[in-house]
């Protein structure tokens, strides 16, 4: 059973219960007690009636009202005890004074207030007791050392006495163990149930993530290549008849490029089974998963992404932006490229990172400035790398290539560039071109 069930059946008794019981047995059991208890208080009230010279009903009716008080031990016990210790010199209430101070060091009264009553009760008893113990020996004649008649007392009262108190402190002790437990399961429950919330929160945001990673991937594959296909194309359309032997330069590049395309894509469908291949055995290997943890979707996609951040190695990079340039050149774009500074190696992100902004820039170009100048320039400083791709205005007598635009472009170059820590700016120029700049810090130099 739950711990939430265990509380609702628990509530549903309270519901249920009588008055200050929680159960029904509890209220069969004090009722039982109470009886019992007035019963003993009524036979002892016969003897009080004589000691006292009062009627015998008198002492039989106080006795039976005194011992009936054990009924409310639950609700007041300090009541209890009270009404025990005021009935101690009338030699009655034994069971009531036992059940009593049990039930009063069970309860959640403070610990120096019980001490204080037991310790009333616990001097009423030796008192009494050793009045009575003497007036016994007296009585009898039995010839006993000094030593007895306070040893009797005493005995008699610390029995009386401590057993129910030590009893009752052990129970009331335990009691408030097992409600801190249960409050402690509680607390447990609420904080997996929030864990696994997190751990769902925190799925959905790596399918997102990687959506988004995977959709920028194939933007920056596709979209280039297929662009300077269909620049191909319409030169081919255009120079078929005047010049063969340009067409057929431009058809092996168009071909040239789809192969490069198909190539990218079959490397990106390839990592992505990789990684799903991976979570497959991931989830083979540990077997049943436990309530909380990351869903096996985000497994998938987890794996995914470091089985692409694997095959980034063979990427393209900076080193590749001068073929990329080639590239819009033979599709009849004019493109100047700059080189500031010594050349050198940088991190794979980095270089990747540089490559896509090039090759998005030209992308852009080639899709809303046709037969614009452009001028790439490549800057390497000491703790950075600059680019900027800067076109000018388009020819006006350039034909349309009818690219169509996903709208992404810029945005994709600016997550690219901000995941890495660096600065990225686009916008257009005074002259009526469109300028794109960005800065990408040097990891291996940060490092």
């Amino acid at each position: 059973m739950t711990t939430t069930g265990a509380h609702q059946d628990a509530a549903g008794a309270t519901a249920r219960g009588l008055w200050w019981w929680a159960r029904r047995r509890s209220v069969v059991l004090d009722v039982g007690l109470a009886v019992v208890s007035a019963l003993e208080c009524g036979l002892e009230g016969v003897r009080f009636a004589d000691t006292a010279a009062l009627p015998v009903p008198v002492g039989v009716v106080f006795g039976l009202l005194a011992g009936s008080v054990l009924l409310v031990r639950r609700r007041w016990p300090l009541a209890v005890v009270l009404v025990t210790i005021a009935i101690t010199p009338a030699e009655m209430g034994y069971l009531m004074g036992l059940v009593g101070l049990y039930t009063l060091a069970a309860s959640e009264t403070p610990r120096r207030l019980i001490v204080a009553l037991a310790g009333m009760s616990l001097v009423g008893t030796l008192i009494v007791t050793f009045v009575r113990t003497r007036q016994n020996v007296a009585d009898t004649g039995f010839d006993s050392g000094r030593w007895y008649v306070p040893l009797v007392a005493v005995l008699m009262s610390v029995g009386l006495t401590a057993p129910p108190v030590l009893f009752g402190l052990y129970v009331g002790a335990r009691r408030r163990l097992m409600e801190s437990l249960r409050e402690r399961a509680d607390s447990l429950e609420q904080e997996l149930s929030l864990l696994a919330d997190r751990a769902e929160q925190r799925a959905e945001w790596a399918r997102t993530e990687e959506r988004t990673r995977i959709a920028r991937e194939m933007h920056d594959v596709v979209a280039h290549r297929v662009s300077l296909m269909v620049v191909h194309a319409a030169a081919l359309q255009a120079v078929a008849l005047k010049d063969p032997s340009k067409a057929v330069k431009n058809a092996a590049l168009v071909g040239d490029m789809g192969r490069q395309a198909l190539t990218e894509l079959r490397e990106m469908l390839g990592v992505l089974r990789t990684g799903e291949r991976v979570a497959a055995r991931k989830a083979a290997d540990v077997g049943p998963v436990p309530a909380v943890s990351v869903p096996l979707a985000a497994v998938g996609l987890a794996a995914a992404a470091a089985a692409a951040a694997a095959a980034a190695e063979d990427g393209p990079g900076m080193g590749d932006i001068e073929a990329l340039v080639g590239q819009s050149r033979d599709a009849g774009m004019v493109v100047e490229l700059l080189v500031q500074g010594e050349w050198r190696s940088y991190a794979r992100e980095v270089e990747q990172t540089a490559y896509r902004v090039v090759q998005e820039a030209l992308t852009n170009v080639h899709k809303h400035a046709a037969g614009a100048k452009v001028r790439v320039r490549l800057a390497h400083r000491d703790a950075e790398v600059a680019m900027q791709v800067e076109n000018g205005p388009s020819d006006g007598g350039a034909q349309d290539a009818g690219l169509p635009s996903g709208g992404n472009g810029l945005v994709g170059m600016r997550e690219r560039v901000m995941a890495l820590g660096g600065a990225f700016v686009s916008g257009e120029t005074d002259a009526g071109g469109f300028r794109v700049s960005a800065v990408l810090p040097d990891r291996g130099a940060a490092a």
